[in-house]
């Protein structure tokens, strides 16, 4: 299961969607995620669903990793299912015992919300996959530059979210490798009731926050032997710059927005 997480990751190449001004990326994403809840019908769930196919299409990185996105959160999709269909009570009563009750009006809700959270991770997804988290980060401080008038700390902002993006893949890793290490100690981990099963996750926590710290200690001692000072006088080696597709994308990317709007309106 820790294999298949793909938060963070980067996966270098040379499509339309890699070579997209990550500024331009980032209001985009925001304008998907708009997209998915500004409608609240199928009809813009279809539209989400194209553009999220394009997207994909057009970044020529294997489908199979967004279905790996997509595997860490199937018990969250699962639990979110099963409220929304013993919750919701509108529509014709399907099957009922005692309290519990599963009407068309909670299947259709689950359904929606299902596809809804699935698309939102495989979509958002494609932003650190087509984006590596140094130029995340310029993209991040250049967006938020305004509010350096008012001391914002923009930089250091920006500078923590792309190592918390950069550290997520190196902690899933370590986490997998001391499971297999309290594994071949005889811990059963995976086996046994839930109570024990909790118990046996301190014998990979504590480890792993001793690692984290240690790391954060190493990267903090790194920083300061490269005279890291935060964002004053600070160049970058390739300037962020906008083109033709840039803008063709989020044009591209508005009008989906508009047509999911509209007809939401239209066949609500």
């Amino acid at each position: 299961m820790l294999r298949d997480i793909t938060i963070g990751q980067y996966f270098p190449g040379n499509s339309i969607i890699h070579r997209l001004d990550p500024r331009f990326k980032i209001v985009i994403t925001v304008l998907y995620i708009v997209m998915l809840f500004a409608g609240g019908t199928y009809i813009a769930l279809a539209m989400g669903a194209v553009y999220t196919v394009i997207a994909i299409a057009l970044s020529r990185i294997k489908p199979k990793m967004f279905v790996k996105s997509i595997k860490p959160i199937m018990p969250f999709l699962v639990i979110t299912a099963v409220i929304n269909l013993l919750l919701i009570s509108s529509g014709e009563v399907l099957w009922q015992w005692k309290f519990l009750k599963i009407t068309s009006g909670g299947i259709n809700t689950s359904v929606f919300m299902i596809i809804r959270i699935v698309l939102l991770i495989a979509g958002t997804s494609l932003l650190t996959y087509t984006t590596s988290p140094i130029t995340l980060t310029d993209a991040i401080e250049r967006l938020l530059s305004p509010l350096k008038k008012l001391k914002f700390p923009v930089h250091e902002l920006a500078m923590m979210m792309s190592i918390a993006l950069r550290f997520i893949p190196t902690l899933i890793e370590e986490t997998d490798k001391i499971m297999s290490a309290q594994k071949a100690r005889g811990a059963e981990i995976d086996t046994g009731s839930f109570m024990t099963r909790a118990r046996n996750l301190v014998s990979i926590l504590v480890p792993l926050f001793i690692s984290s710290f240690r790391r954060a200690d190493e990267l903090a001692t790194a920083m300061e032997c490269r005279c890291y000072n935060g964002g004053a006088g600070r160049t970058r080696l390739r300037q962020l710059k906008s083109s033709v597709r840039d803008y063709i994308a989020l044009f591209v990317t508005i009008a989906f927005l508009a047509g999911a709007i509209i007809l939401s309106k239209i066949f609500a």
